[in-house]
């Protein structure tokens, strides 16, 4: 009996199993490359040209980021373009909004930037590059093959599970890192794609590179119970050092976007001046830090000055080098910043309890995974990545315990995370890997009355009726002599007053017929949540109170706010909306096509033309306009308003000329 191929047809499962395989295996591969590659640049650099500058004076370190951050900026100027987000967050947006389609084209040119990055000494990680490598790998793949939206974003997630495993030789921590990351959610169809892909990963690297663990440690043990109380100290401590590395991040960002004016090639070479200064002094913050991290692991004696020393200077310069435009990761400098602080908190705990026989390196390697997981929102991803990394398992309870302080404390203090902030700040919100509910987009505070027109528990009832008519309000807020909240007192209260159930209304005040039970809501949570809250009680308003202090009223949120607050989520929807159509165009272009997004302004050439009557530059297209909530496809009748937002795809650079018509004559 012959075999005929053309009659096979093979399942869905199958398909996917072997795209999985081809996943891991190329993603390995490309980061094997890529970690050789960070190695060549750093012996060429530090070693090579590093000691033929030795003799000229230790200051001649300062140019071997500059050196690197010119080549760099080149690189992104000629080979990479703009982009919308870096790293991480810009799969993320490509997985939510776009089917996981992204320009795969890119990845070599940004593979080798990276490596010359950590290899001149960028205080950047090479992680996100990893991931980057498999998500794209995964992405091409699932392009190629036409493959539909939900298994090409299955494709891209296990190439970035692929990448971590690859990086840090964990591929329980890449299948999670993909799970609570990238996708969003834990379990789905996509599970055994990612852990297919992350096995294959971390055999090829254990095959090529060996099965050592990226950090060889002495054995610790979890000496007594009365630990637990310092490293809860140690997660107070870390939950809030992560949140200000993440608004770090973005400051500097901010900074060199404003207030640096020069080109955008130049960027990474005064970044680098930046990090070679502090270099000169504290040469540790140089490159990845995983030499550093080694030391502080096998309880070298740095000192608490030297530990606190580099964990400031990791916490400057990381967010200098990513700002200044030097492709990286967050991961390896989180986690230095993290062992510095575990370190130097577990010798000062030493110091202070020598009964206790404390192993500072413990501390150490608890802090990485406290900090990591404020940082990236992402605990199980922190402690199996500490726990793959070291092979150490009796230090996994005060690990854990920390690592959960960490994540609330930095979440209270910092509700998005150093990936989600960058689509955030862009007017995009992810739940599970998905765009929210239109009523989760916007906030209490984002509608609610700041105006509390609150009433001393003393005021008279008899004057209330007029204090009503005065404000037109039902409903006022009691406040105590100290300015906390009491109650909140109603025309309905004032009706059961007017029954006389509390007495005449001649002596009675506020205080005495104010509603106590109150039923209040955070200005960070959602008018959704708000709503909910109302129903079962039929309640027009609720209190605005602060999180720190439930007593401080900060405002009042009504039905009223709440139906103006649909109005804006459905603008915040249209938005959104837009912006996944650009995301969408953006990734099924060409390369040398740009997509671009700008705003009629008023007194612009083309205000209340035709779009057929505007002269646009050759070599470009509208795709599309919003308008307030709508989103249209612009044809040549539709007449271009003031506050129009046009996506408009180009070839070559055409952002000049098309701004030349969006902007004031």
């Amino acid at each position: 009996m012959k075999f005929r191929l053309g009659r096979f047809q093979p399942s869905e499962p199958v398909i996917l199993g072997v795209l999985a395989l081809v996943v891991g295996l190329t993603s390995a591969a490309g980061v094997w490359l890529f970690k050789w590659l960070i190695n060549w640049v750093h012996q060429l650099a530090f070693e090579r040209l590093g000691a033929a500058l030795q003799p000229l004076g230790g200051w001649t370190v300062l140019l071997l980021p500059i050196l690197g951050g010119l080549v760099v900026g080149l690189l992104l100027h000629f080979f990479i373009g703009k982009e919308r987000h870096h790293g991480v967050a810009g799969i993320m947006e490509s997985v939510a909004l776009a089917g996981g389609r992204l320009r795969y084209q890119r990845v070599p040119a940004k593979a080798v930037a990276a490596a010359i990055s950590i290899g001149s000494g960028a205080s950047v990680g090479p992680e996100d590059p990893s991931v980057q490598i498999g998500a794209n790998l995964g992405s091409m793949f699932g392009q190629r093959l036409h493959l539909s939206d939900e298994r090409m974003r299955a494709l891209v997630a296990a190439g970035a599970a692929s990448g971590v495993a690859a990086a840090f030789n964990a591929p329980i921590a890449g299948v999670f890192f993909a799970l609570e990351i990238i996708l969003g959610e834990i379990g789905g169809g996509a599970l055994g794609v990612v852990v297919l892909s992350a096995v294959i990963s971390s055999v090829f690297t254990q095959a090529v590179a060996g099965p050592e663990p990226a950090f060889h440690v002495p054995a610790y043990a979890f000496n007594s119970i009365w630990e637990l109380p310092l490293y809860l100290g140690l997660g107070l401590l870390a939950g809030p050092l992560a949140a200000l590395y993440v608004r770090l991040l973005y400051l500097a960002q901010d900074f060199f976007h404003q207030w640096i004016k020069a080109p955008r090639w130049l960027k990474p070479a005064i970044a680098g001046l930046a990090v070679g200064a502090v270099g000169i002094f504290l040469p540790q913050v140089f490159g990845v830090g995983y030499d550093t991290i080694g030391q502080i692991l096998n309880g070298e004696n740095l000192g608490i000055a030297l530990l606190l020393g580099v964990m400031a200077a990791k916490l400057i310069v990381t967010p200098v080098s990513i700002a200044g435009g030097f492709p990286g990761g967050v991961f390896a400098p989180s986690l230095f910043i993290g062992a510095a602080l575990g370190g130097a908190f577990g010798q000062a705990a030493n110091y202070i309890f020598p009964q206790l026989n404390i192993v500072p390196a413990a501390f150490a390697m608890v802090g990485m995974a406290a900090l990591l997981a404020g940082a990236v929102h992402a605990p199980l991803t922190a402690i199996l990545l500490l726990f793959e990394m070291t092979r150490d398992y009796r230090i996994i309870l005060p690990l854990m315990f920390a690592v959960v302080i960490s994540l609330l404390l930095s979440q209270r203090l910092q509700r998005d995370s150093v990936y989600t902030l960058s689509l955030a700040r862009k007017g995009i919100r992810l739940e599970r890997g998905r765009d929210v509910d239109v009523m989760e987009s916007v906030q209490v505070g984002d509608v609610m009355l700041h105006e509390t027109f609150a009433l001393p528990l003393d005021f008279p009832v008899a004057e209330l009726a007029e204090r009503f008519l005065q404000t037109g309000r039902h409903g006022f807020a009691v406040v105590a002599p100290d300015g906390s909240l009491y109650g909140i007192v109603s025309v309905e209260d004032y009706r059961h007053a007017l029954a006389g159930e509390h007495g005449p209304v001649e002596q009675l005040t506020v205080g005495e017929i104010a509603t106590r039970d109150l039923v209040t809501i955070f200005p960070d949570e959602t008018v959704g949540l708000a709503l909910q809250r109302m129903s079962p009680r039929d309640l027009s308003r609720l209190p605005v109170v602060g999180r720190d202090d439930p007593r401080h009223l900060l405002g009042m949120v009504r039905r009223s706010d709440i139906v103006r607050a649909y109005d804006v989520a459905l603008s915040r929807r249209a938005a959104l909306r837009h912006r996944t159509q650009q995301v969408r165009i953006d990734a099924l272009t060409p390369e040398r096509v740009n997509t671009i997004e700008v705003s009629i302004e008023p007194g612009a050439a083309c205000v209340g033309k035709r779009m057929k009557d505007v002269t646009w530059p050759q070599a470009c297209i509208v795709a599309s306009l919003r308008r307030g909530q709508q989103v249209l496809v612009p044809r040549g009748e539709t007449v271009l308003n003031v506050g129009d937002v046009l996506v408009v795809v180009s070839e070559g650079d055409m952002l000049a000329a098309v701004q030349e018509l969006t902007r004031p004559v």
